[in-house]
């Protein structure tokens, strides 16, 4: 058991009404999993309040309710705390209630529209290769030194993140890695985390459905650098014009990272071919498996926060030149008898599909054709999606617009919008199947030899939602399945 004072550590407190000197057991957002002795906190979403079952938190026997509007009806025997941000006060309870895991190991958060999930998976094998006990928390899974546990948001919830991290700690974990999303900053998620660094990969088009300008969607990115403790580091894309902008406030120490700028950490792309990339960085010629600029940034990030961690610069090296590639993440499949080259990508932004799309360009003989299947997420960011079959259809031969996950939308009504965005000269380019599965068996019965099927938009991903409802989908599997029987 915890003492709520203790727990309410930090917090900014506007009105106690009861003790805090009480004993409670376990601090919950959701009133369904509340227990007698238990915190409530009433959280104000987009979809419901928390504040509408503060009773039903009572009834299920919460000692203690921490809110942003004190209720009228209050109960005997209840400690009623009203906060400034209840959000903010879940994530330093949570932090507080594990005894501030973060604390205890290394903890580096990497933020920006892409490259998130490579950088911190590839950062996560590194340090496990060279030795150390390693965690991460990504978009594809959390990992506490080798055990995996599977997960469904970028940035999980504070009490889930603090869960995580004490784990890490009583497993001895040195190292945690831990992907940052712009509505993990803007809900609080992060807040109480003590951070011994952080990375900024690069800004552009997404999220706009949550955030409602791209200015404010980059000042909740910086909100993370703003918060960085001194003593920690901040590693920044020198060659994103947003990079400068994240690290301007930060009282971490400021490293920048760029191909094309002179700056901390520099690297020149030598060689890039679907075997990797041939680099030299700071002076060192690096061969690497992964492929394309947009990955060259990333390697450079991993090398640069490597060498801030206190790695040996040679050791950093050799461990880069031995990673494999991230699940879903320009993952290439060739077939035996005639070369038909299937990339599966998690590109799911313009800038992203555009980063894939140019890389293969720039690999190719131009004697093949390049055919794309993408679609667009429902209930998500509709502003993106003409840029997004605008972006295929100008950089692809032919491009087929397909279904992504449609969740509660209408497939046909979005790809509409997809639609929208094909200029005149590229309508011949273009064709629509709905169906996603039967979009990639038509890309596989398109391909003549050499051709190059690039499948964007689910990469890891091994389920399409529909209607709310998650069906068994993997591209990889779909692709491969279809391109050993091209090889029969």
């Amino acid at each position: 058991m915890k003492i709520l004072r203790d727990i309410l550590y930090k917090v900014r407190l506007d009105t106690v009404i009861g003790s805090t000197d009480l004993k409670v057991n376990h601090i919950h957002f959701d009133s369904r999993k509340v227990k007698n002795g238990d915190v409530f906190i009433a959280l104000k979403g987009t979809v419901s309040d928390g504040h509408d079952f503060i009773d039903k938190a009572i009834e299920l026997g919460a000692k203690a309710i921490v809110v942003e509007d004190m209720p009228v009806d209050k109960k005997k025997n209840v400690t009623y705390v009203v906060v400034e941000n209840s959000h903010e006060a879940l994530a330093l309870m949570a932090a507080n209630y594990y005894e501030n895991p973060s604390r205890d190991l290394k903890l580096i958060g990497v933020t920006g529209t892409n490259g998130k999930t490579t950088t911190t998976s590839l950062l996560y094998q590194l340090f496990k290769n060279v030795g150390y006990k390693t965690g991460l928390i990504s978009t594809v899974e959390i990992l506490i030194n080798g055990k995996s546990i599977p997960t469904k948001h970028t940035t999980p919830d504070p009490l889930t993140i603090n869960d995580h991290l004490a784990a890490m700690r009583d497993a001895g974990v040195d190292y945690c890695f831990m992907e940052v999303s712009s509505h993990g900053i803007a809900q609080e998620r992060v807040a109480g985390l003590h951070f011994a660094g952080g990375i900024f990969t690069n800004l552009s088009h997404d999220h706009l459905d949550y955030h409602a300008t791209f200015a404010e969607y980059r000042d909740v990115k910086k909100r993370f650098f703003d918060g960085l403790p001194a003593g920690s580091f901040a590693l920044y894309n020198k060659d994103d014009k947003n990079g400068p902008i994240m690290v301007q406030n930060t009282k971490a120490r400021k490293l920048g990272y760029a191909l094309k700028t002179y700056t901390d950490y520099q690297a020149n792309v030598l060689e890039n071919q679907f075997g990797g990339l041939l680099l030299k960085v700071n002076g060192h010629e690096l061969w690497t498996k992964m492929i394309g600029e947009f990955n060259a940034y990333n390697v450079l990030a991993i090398y640069a926060c490597a060498i801030e961690l206190g790695l040996e610069e040679m050791e950093v090296l050799e461990a880069i030149s031995k990673l494999d590639g991230v699940s879903g993440r320009f993952q290439y499949f060739t077939t035996v008898k005639d070369k038909i080259t299937a990339i599966v990508d998690y590109a799911h932004t313009p800038d992203a599909l555009k980063n894939v799309l140019e890389t293969i360009n720039s690999i190719r003989t131009k004697n093949e054709k390049v055919i794309t299947v993408v679609g667009c997420g429902g209930d998500r960011d509709r502003t993106k999606r003409p840029i997004m079959a605008n972006v295929a259809t100008t950089l692809s031969d032919m491009v087929i617009l397909t279904s992504d996950n449609p969740r509660t939308e209408d497939p046909q009504a979005i790809l509409k919008e997809m639609e929208a965005g094909v200029e005149p000269q590229n309508y011949k380019k273009a064709i629509t199947i709905a169906d996603r599965e039967q979009a990639i068996k038509t890309a596989a019965n398109m391909a003549n030899p050499q051709d190059i099927i690039l499948i964007a938009g689910k990469g890891h991903e091994t389920y399409q939602e529909i209607n709310g409802v998650r069906h068994d989908f993997d591209d990889r599997l779909k692709i491969t399945t279809i391109l050993k029987n091209l090889d029969k």
